[in-house]
């Protein structure tokens, strides 16, 4: 099956996105266009998954925009990067179970490559890196299904600023932190884009 591969160089607008993956899903549906993978970053915003709770916004002078995505809160801005994608269920066997379990392997195999070693914990969606005998976040998975076909998608923390998280309960955990690569291990991430590109279609080609 054919995946359209879209880079994105300046930062992209989140409603913007939206409506460009909302309406990719359409035309999957409709057969006029192929799957999609998309990679980009957003100007600063948090934003508020359909499982989120008033109590995870700790600053109330924050703006949160409401997503049709799974998951909780959390905050996409410079430095991280968002792996949107479309892909059609219809052909890749109705199993959701199974498309999260390929999107966890494809990022721990991208950081892999960077000699950092991570980890999927069996209650919190995600990938985690442990710092010093602490889990912490380092990816986040979104996924929404319409007709089976699978859109949104998850991101990764390369050099993001830390200290948005403080006005908000990342994920909707307590008890667990975020980091991101720069603080795990210095790196050149320069050429994530195409380990990524590369990781992702290994496994959903």
């Amino acid at each position: 099956m054919k995946i359209e591969i879209k880079k994105s160089i300046k930062y992209v607008d989140y409603h913007v996105a939206l409506k460009f993956l909302e309406k990719r899903v359409e035309d999957v549906i409709n057969g006029k266009k192929p799957e999609l993978l998309w990679i980009l970053e957003h100007k600063p915003i948090f934003t508020a998954g359909t499982n989120s709770k008033e109590n995870e916004i700790l600053n109330k002078t924050i703006n949160v925009s409401k997503t049709s995505r799974g998951g909780k809160i959390t905050h996409h801005g410079p430095g991280q990067k968002i792996v949107y994608f479309v892909l059609n269920l219809n052909e890749r066997g109705k199993d959701i179970r199974k498309l999260i379990k390929h999107i966890e392997n494809c990022i721990i195999k991208i950081l892999k490559e960077y000699g950092i070693k991570s980890f999927i914990d069996g209650k919190n969606i995600g990938i985690w890196v442990n710092i010093n005998g602490k889990a912490k976040k380092v990816a986040s998975i979104g996924i929404r299904v319409k007709r089976w076909i699978a859109f949104h998608g998850f991101s990764i923390n390369i050099s993001n600023n830390l200290e948005v998280y403080k006005n908000i309960v990342p994920c909707g955990i307590h008890s667990k932190g975020i980091t991101n690569l720069c603080s795990i291990k210095k790196n050149n991430y320069n050429y994530i884009n195409q380990k990524i590109i590369n990781n992702f279609l290994r496994v959903f080609k």
